[in-house]
C-alpha cells in the first residue's frame, strides 16, 4: 500500500457497557471477523477483558501484534500518547477500536478526540457503541456508570435478548429510548451484529451529522420517569447567530456535567450553509456544514440528552434565539 492510499484519518469506535454485558464477546467478533479492515484495538484494563488467546502474538509490551494482523494495546499509560504510538505504525490498520472499562464513564475517552489537537488531527470518532446486557441491567439500572454509557450511545447492542421474555425487552427498549432518542438499537444473542451496522458508520461524524428523525422523537418525548432523558427540538426559522452563541456558552458553562451529549442541524440567518454542532459535556464544536439545497426547509433540529434536563427552559431560551 503506498502512503497516498491512506486516508489520513483514522474512524474510532469507542466500545462500552457495564461489566458482564458481552463487550468482550464483541471485541473477538470485530477481531475475528472477516470484514476487510485491519483493525486497532486499545483495551483500556487488560486484566478484564479477555481477548482470544490465539489471536495474541506477544503481550509483554504495550502496543503487540495479532496473529491475525490486527495491532493490540492496553491504556496503562495516557489515551492520547498510545493513539499517538499507533500512529507510528498508521499504515498497518484502518479503523480503532477503544475498549473502556465497564465501570467506567465513557466521557473522558469520548472527550479526548475534541481536545487534543494532534488525536484530532489524525482520527475522526465514529460511533460509541454500547452493549446493554438486557437480563441484568435492571440490577444496576440505578448506577451511574451504566445511565451514562447508554446515554452516550449512537449504537446499543441490546444483548442476551434469548434470556428474556419479549414484553421485557420492549419495556428495556422503551426506557432506553426515552433515556436516549438518538440510537439506534440492535437486539442481540452474543454480540452478533453485522460489521456494517458496526464499524465505518459515521454517527459521530459531524459531515454527516444527525439525520434526526423528529417524528420518531415526538413519542419518548413525554416519559421522563428517569433522571437521564432526552429532549429534542425541531424549529422552523432563522437563528441569530450571536444569540445562539452565547445561550449555548452559558448553556454549557451552567450545566455542561449534566448535558452527556448534544447534537444540532441549525438555520443560521444570513447563512446558505446548514450549520452543524456537537457537545460532549463543556466541550463543543461546530461548524458549517453542506449548503441547503434548493427547495429544501431550512429548519432547525437538536437534541440534548443528560440529567435533570428542564425541557421547557430549554425550548424557551432557544426560542428567544430565533430572529
Amino acid at each position: 500500500m503506498v502512503a497516498a492510499d491512506i486516508p489520513s484519518s483514522v474512524p474510532v469506535t469507542v466500545l462500552t457497557g457495564y461489566l458482564g454485558a458481552g463487550k468482550t464477546t464483541l471485541l473477538n467478533r470485530i477481531l475475528t471477523h472477516e470484514h476487510g479492515k485491519k483493525v486497532a484495538v486499545i483495551i483500556n484494563e487488560f486484566g478484564e477483558v479477555g481477548i482470544d488467546n490465539q489471536l495474541v502474538i506477544d503481550a509483554d509490551e504495550e502496543i503487540f501484534e495479532m496473529n491475525n494482523g490486527c495491532i493490540c494495546c492496553t491504556v496503562r499509560g495516557d489515551l492520547i500518547r498510545i493513539i499517538g504510538n499507533l500512529m507510528k505504525r498508521r499504515d498497518k490498520f484502518d479503523h480503532l477500536v477503544i475498549e473502556t472499562t465497564g465501570l467506567a464513564d465513557p466521557a473522558p475517552v469520548i472527550q479526548t478526540f475534541f481536545m487534543d489537537e494532534d488525536v484530532q488531527a489524525k482520527t475522526n470518532l465514529d460511533s460509541v457503541v454500547t452493549v446493554v446486557d438486557a437480563k441484568h441491567i435492571w440490577q444496576h439500572w440505578e448506577a451511574e456508570e451504566a445511565q451514562e454509557q447508554i446515554a452516550f450511545a449512537d449504537v446499543v447492542l441490546l444483548n442476551k435478548t434469548d434470556l428474556v421474555m419479549p414484553e421485557e425487552l420492549d419495556e428495556l427498549e422503551r426506557r432506553i429510548r426515552s433515556m436516549n432518542a438518538l440510537a439506534k438499537i440492535y437486539r442481540t444473542r452474543n454480540a452478533e451484529l453485522e460489521m456494517e451496522a458496526l464499524l465505518g458508520i459515521g454517527a459521530f461524524d459531524l459531515n454527516r451529522a444527525l439525520e434526526i428523525d423528529p417524528e420518531f422523537l415526538n413519542e419518548t418525548a413525554h416519559e421522563h420517569d428517569e433522571t437521564v432523558g432526552s429532549v429534542a427540538i425541531v424549529a422552523a426559522g432563522e437563528l441569530d447567530g450571536n444569540k445562539l452563541n452565547a445561550w449555548l456558552g452559558k448553556l454549557l458553562q451552567t450545566q455542561g456535567p449534566d448535558i452527556f451529549r448534544m447534537k444540532g442541524i441549525l438555520t443560521i440567518a444570513g447563512e446558505d450553509q446548514r450549520f452543524v454542532f456537537q457537545g460532549v459535556h463543556m466541550l463543543f464544536d461546530g461548524r458549517a456544514d453542506r449548503p441547503w439545497k434548493p427547495g429544501e426547509a431550512r429548519k432547525n433540529e437538536l437534541v440534548f440528552i443528560g440529567r435533570n434536563l428542564n425541557e421547557t427552559q430549554l425550548r424557551e431560551d432557544f426560542r428567544a434565539c430565533l430572529v
